[in-house]
């Protein structure tokens, strides 16, 4: 197998980092958001690279075909469901950031923990 001809392992890896750093470095909240969804686009990749099948077609039968190819359309179909989740996931955190915002001034995580302490 050439490392680079399955470049979308490498998008894949890349971007579950970048989101990662996101979400472990960063103080602001939106950062962190931003950062999960980015986390989430790249097991989407992955998943949806994984259900590929090199010269398969759709799962569709047809009389007299015996010996086709097809791809699972499992890992695209359970996808769909995981996107509608990763969307309602970003509307209630941004949700919760704006009520965050309202309560206590500042989406920064360091100054809503240094508020709290007090």
């Amino acid at each position: 197998m050439d490392w680079l001809g399955v470049y979308y392992y490498w998008a894949f890896a890349a971007l579950l980092m970048i989101g990662f750093y996101a979400v472990i470095a960063k103080s602001n909240l939106i950062k962190k958001l931003i950062g999960l969804s980015m986390f989430q686009s790249a097991v989407f990749l992955l998943y949806i690279t994984m259900g590929k099948i090199d010269d398969g077609t759709a799962p569709i039968y047809h009389e007299g075909v015996s010996q086709q190819i097809f791809s699972n359309p499992l890992p695209q179909v359970l996808i769909l469901t995981a996107i509608v989740v990763g969307i309602s996931t970003v509307a209630l955190g941004l949700g919760i950031i704006v009520r965050i915002q309202e309560e206590y001034g500042s989406i920064e995580e360091h100054e809503i923990l240094g508020i709290d302490e007090r």
